[in-house]
């Protein structure tokens, strides 16, 4: 079974659901000539998903495209359902980084043809996860720099302060279609500069001064 961390209390949690947000900042709506969407876009991995750090990301044989997305991640601590944005943050019990892998040329075709596109995002590793944090321990969520470098690079650098939706309207949003359960992980949206990954990278995610994550790709 896959675990969530607290640290530094090491407190586990058994991670149930991963819901994920799309289109939640501007520049990456450009980037990929999507529109703006009105509500939340909405999608799941499974805990399957799941690598902690110094882990390795195994990139599918039937994909040619891999790309990555640092996202801020929430660890969900007290369930609920129809939760309001007013009490959203309450139920938040650590914050951490993410990376949303996406195999890009897999969506792209099942997208083309109207159909899901869980194989795309949802294989095994496509989840690498870093330890969390503490809420208490977190000023402001919406005033993180969130990066992310390939062999040293930047790709991303960008700020969660930019989002569309942000999180207590996520939760409150989220909620209303699925009971969040304790162990839930919620992805928030990934700024500019996705690209590609390729056997032999490495790969480091960060949300400033709150977790880090570093993980291989072969």
């Amino acid at each position: 079974m896959k675990t969530a961390r607290l640290s530094p209390s090491g407190n586990e949690f058994p991670i149930g659901k991963i819901l994920c947000i799309g289109r939640n900042y501007a520049e990456h709506i450009k980037e990929l000539g999507n529109e703006t969407p009105d509500a939340p876009v909405v999608f799941m991995k499974p805990a399957t998903a799941v690598i902690g750090d110094g882990e390795t990301i195994i990139i599918p044989s039937y994909s040619r495209e891999c790309h990555h997305e640092a996202e801020l991640a929430l660890l969900i601590g007290k369930g609920g359902k129809d939760i309001t944005p007013e009490r959203a943050l309450e139920h938040v019990a650590g914050y951490g980084v993410a990376i949303d892998l996406t195999l890009r040329d897999v969506q792209a075709e099942l997208k083309k043809k109207g159909l899901p596109w869980e194989i795309a995002k949802g294989f095994d590793t496509s989840c690498p996860l870093s330890a969390f944090v503490p809420a208490s321990r977190v000023t402001d969520p919406h005033d993180l720099r969130i990066t992310l470098r390939v062999n040293g690079e930047m790709r991303q650098d960008g700020s969660t302060s930019l989002m569309i939706h942000r999180i207590p309207q996520i939760l409150s949003y989220m909620s209303g279609v699925f009971s969040l359960e304790p162990g839930d992980v919620i992805l928030t949206g990934t700024p500019a500069g996705v690209g590609p990954l390729v056997a032999g990278d490495t790969v480091e995610a960060e949300v400033v001064g709150v977790a880090a994550l570093r993980v291989a790709v072969k």
